[in-house]
């Protein structure tokens, strides 16, 4: 396995982290994450997309964007670890940092990653090449994909990361 990967193997959606602005872009910025400075990854948050609909001009979206240096919290809302390397898309919406509230990949209803969430994050790869791909999904629909005959395995998958 690549050092991309096993560094960025603990990022997962949901997963609230800290960040230092690089630099602005005309659709938002970049950002260096928090213990993975030395990381192959690229990480970023797209204010047009996030804060967008909610200013009124170009300068009131402009005024929002993280000055370069600062340090922000954010949450990620994806990952894409095809090759290297990985990218990571960030969130600063308040309502995310909260709950991030996404569309499962097995039924497409809405599941919040974060605590208390019904939501699991899966990273399926190949046992012969780099790259990962990342599912998430309500722990139901996992379960109900699982086979019958594997109860153990569907249990789990109704049980992982929840506190006794």
């Amino acid at each position: 396995m690549e050092r991309f990967e096993t560094e960025s193997l603990a990022l997962m959606p949901g997963q609230r982290v800290g960040a230092t602005v690089l630099a602005h872009h005309p659709w938002g910025v970049t950002v260096a994450l928090d213990g993975y400075e030395n990381a192959r990854l690229s990480a970023s948050i797209d204010m047009i997309v996030q804060f967008s609909s909610s200013t009124r001009t170009h300068d009131e979206l402009l005024a929002l964007f993280p000055p370069v240096g600062s340090r922000v919290d954010a949450v990620i809302e994806w990952i894409t670890r095809w090759h290297a390397p990985v990218s990571v898309r960030l969130s600063l919406r308040p309502d995310d940092l909260e709950a991030l509230v996404g569309r499962c990949d097995f039924c497409g209803e809405p599941l919040t990653l974060g605590p208390g969430g019904e939501a699991l994050v899966l990273d399926s790869r190949s046992h012969d090449g780099p790259g990962s791909h990342t599912v998430v999904c309500h722990r139901r629909c996992l379960a109900e994909r699982i086979s019958p005959e594997n109860g153990g395995e569907r249990a789990r998958a109704l049980t992982i990361g929840k506190t006794p």
